[in-house]
C-alpha cells in the first residue's frame, strides 16, 4: 500500500468528524445526495452496529479512540464518503478491481495485526467503522491510492512538502466531487462541513459559530468553525 495512503489512512481512522443541512429532505432520509439517500433506518442499523462493535471490543480490552455520543454523525460520515470517492472515481475514470481493494483490506489487516487486535476491532475502535462496511474501507482506500497515482505518476513523493502538495489536490478534488453531489444532510444529525469532509452534531455546528476561521484538519477541535459551503 502506498505511503502516502497510508498516512491518508491513519488521518481518517484517527481523525474527527462534521456535516451541514439545508433545503428539504425526503422522508425517513439521514441525508439525499445525487446518488440517492441515506435512510434513517440504514444509518440507525450501522450506529447499531458499530455500538455491537464497541461492546465486542471492550471485552477484549480494545477503547474506542473516537468520541463516543457522536456515533450517528461518525457513521454518517462513511456513508457519504464513500459516495464521495464513488463520484471522484466516476469524474477521474478509475475502476478499481476487487485485487486492488483485496491489497487495501490486507493493509488493513495488517496494521491490525500490529495492533494484536482482528481487523474488525481495528476499524472499530480506531476509525468509528461498523465492521460491516469494511468492504466500503478497502474500496475508498482503493480508489484514493489509484488516485494519487494518476496525480504523482506512481512516485509516491516522501518529502513532507510534496505529500503535503499531493493530499491537497486530493482534498480538492474531494471537495469538487462532494460539491457535485449536492449532500443535503438531515439537520436531525447535523451539517456537512467541506473543512473536515465530516458531519459534526448540531449543537456543535452552533457552539462553533462564535469561533474564528475554519478548520482544515480532520483532527481539529470541534470547536472550529465549520465550512457549510463548498470552497471549491
Amino acid at each position: 500500500m502506498r505511503r502516502t495512503s497510508m498516512q491518508l489512512a491513519a488521518a481518517v481512522l484517527a481523525g474527527g468528524l462534521a456535516v451541514t443541512a439545508c433545503g428539504s429532505l425526503q422522508l425517513g432520509a439521514a441525508a439525499v445526495t445525487g446518488q440517492g439517500r441515506i435512510t434513517s433506518a440504514a444509518l440507525t442499523s450501522q450506529v447499531a452496529n458499530l455500538n455491537s462493535a464497541y461492546a465486542t471490543d471492550k471485552r477484549k480490552g480494545v477503547s474506542p479512540q473516537r468520541s463516543r455520543g457522536q456515533e450517528p454523525q461518525q457513521v454518517l460520515t462513511w456513508l457519504l464518503t464513500f459516495q464521495v470517492f464513488d463520484k471522484l472515481a466516476a469524474q477521474h475514470g478509475i475502476n478499481v478491481t476487487t485485487a486492488q481493494v483485496q491489497q487495501q483490506l490486507a493493509g488493513l489487516q495488517a496494521q491490525a495485526a500490529q495492533q494484536k487486535v482482528n481487523t474488525a476491532a481495528y476499524v472499530s475502535a480506531a476509525g468509528a467503522v461498523p465492521p460491516d462496511l469494511v468492504p466500503q474501507i478497502g474500496r475508498y482506500f482503493a480508489i484514493l491510492s489509484a488516485f494519487e497515482n494518476r496525480l504523482d505518476g506512481g512516485k509516491q513523493p516522501t518529502a513532507q512538502a510534496a505529500q503535503t502538495a499531493l493530499q491537497a489536490r486530493v482534498a480538492h478534488a474531494q471537495c469538487l466531487a462532494a460539491k457535485d453531489l449536492s449532500i443535503n444532510v438531515n439537520p436531525q444529525y447535523g451539517a456537512y462541513d467541506y473543512s473536515t469532509f465530516s458531519v459534526v452534531p448540531a449543537q456543535s455546528n452552533l457552539a462553533a459559530a462564535s469561533t474564528i476561521g475554519p478548520s482544515a484538519s480532520p483532527s481539529a477541535s470541534a470547536s472550529a468553525k465549520p465550512r457549510l459551503t463548498p470552497p471549491c
